[in-house]
């Protein structure tokens, strides 16, 4: 029979904060609990299977897996590659990017079972809480949100306490680091993150370097996406970032620290490995610069820039991001060929580019060689008239004394 009880659908992880949300929000405010995970690409197969056990232990009425890595990739990684997209430079926005898809297809899974309620475990001290409750607002206003490890404060200790009473125990034993593992990277928190002249010690990172020497790696794009890794071509390309990311965390490529400004105003630190990440978008980078014209990289840069910042600070729904991605799309239609890269431990070097449309191999002349498209006079008249500017002004500085 159609229960009366009202619907919450919550975005379940299967970790503590999530762990006891189920129990309360069934126990203790009597709703008929709907547990869904989005995968983006961080969970294997075996963890999605003990996540939905868990939840059905919990008391979920039911749970769903909601499978949407390919659909990440094509509406926000593929853009990320296109703007060459680093967070102050360094953090290829991971697991950040991440949630903004995550909250939009559990909102879409809540309306399609007609939930009164949609629920999920954020505290109220990062990011992610305006990330998921933005998203659920704007896409379906008419959804009550319902946070309760925010509204309430919660301790470890305490949603411990409460589970084991309400006959649910299992292992939540803190680890020493927070591990949230994505496609397009893993960010990594922990007590050295909290404090500004600290870094994370080697066993923190969940990739651990296992290669020694050297490696020759060939990233190979067209018209700006990976299509082959070292000659393998590849249709899926969430398959290719996957390929990259087993090369390069062999060596440690990839870990840095991230230190930024969240939403809510305060700054941020986090660890971080993106392997893939960070190859990719440097092999990217250096071909867009053979590629693509100073204009077409400027402007590109400048629009990614946005782009990256919007997409953090839970900005994707704004139209204008549509709008950036139509112009990065745009600029990608010459950037196809390879690029060549040496691999060693915790770095790399880009070795050089094969591409059809590099703008170094043309018949105007060779750089600090030979001019083949304009004369010696040709160069002499081209610098007085661009010197004019600059002569006019000193000419007036020193007739005014200056």
């Amino acid at each position: 029979m159609e229960s009366n009880k009202k619907k919450v659908v919550l975005a379940f992880s299967g970790g503590l904060d999530t762990s006891f949300c189920v129990k309360y929000l069934s126990e203790e405010k009597g709703y008929d609990v709907y547990t869904a995970i989005a995968n983006t690409g961080g969970f294997s197969a075996e963890e999605l299977k003990r996540i939905e056990e868990r939840a059905m232990q919990l008391g979920a009425v039911a749970h769903a897996t909601l499978d949407i890595e390919q659909e990440y990739y094509e509406k926000s990684i593929r853009y990320m590659v296109y703007g060459n997209v680093l967070r102050n430079g360094t953090y290829p926005i991971s697991v950040s990017s991440e949630r903004i898809f995550q909250a939009m297809a559990i909102i879409e899974y809540a309306k399609k079972i007609g939930a009164d309620y949609v629920a999920h475990g954020s505290t109220g001290a990062g990011n992610d809480q305006v990330r998921f409750d933005l998203t659920f607002q704007i896409l379906a206003p008419e959804i009550g949100i319902i946070t309760p490890t925010r509204d309430m404060t919660l301790t470890r200790e305490y949603e411990i306490d409460y589970l084991r009473k309400h006959g649910f125990v299992a292992d939540f034993t803190k680890l020493e680091y927070s591990i949230n593992k994505g496609l397009w990277g893993t960010s990594i928190g922990g007590k050295e993150t909290l404090r500004s002249e600290q870094t994370l010690p080697e066993e923190a990172y969940p990739s651990q370097i296992e290669a020694d020497g050297e490696e020759r790696l060939k990233l190979t794009f067209t018209e700006g996406e990976i299509a082959a890794v070292n000659g393998v071509e590849y249709a899926d390309k969430v398959a290719a970032i996957r390929a990259v990311e087993a090369i390069g965390a062999r060596y440690g490529i990839g870990r840095d620290m991230h230190i930024g400004d969240t939403i809510i105003g305060i700054k941020g630190r986090v660890g971080f490995e993106a392997a893939a990440p960070m190859l990719i978008i440097a092999a990217h980078k250096m071909l867009e610069k053979h590629t693509l014209t100073k204009w077409q990289l400027y402007w590109k840069e400048q629009v990614a820039t946005w782009y990256g910042m919007f997409l953090h600070e839970a900005q994707y729904l704004e139209p204008v991001m549509r709008d950036i991605e139509a112009m990065l799309s745009s600029s990608q239609r010459n950037v196809t060929g390879t690029v060549e890269l040496i691999l060693r431990p915790r770095n790399y070097t880009l070795v050089g580019v094969e591409s059809s449309f590099d703008l170094m191999k043309t018949d105007f002349g060779e750089y600090g060689e030979v001019n083949k498209a304009w004369t010696a006079d040709d160069v002499k008249g081209f610098t007085k008239i661009l010197g004019n500017q600059i002569k006019i002004f000193y000419n007036v500085q020193k007739r005014n004394g200056k």
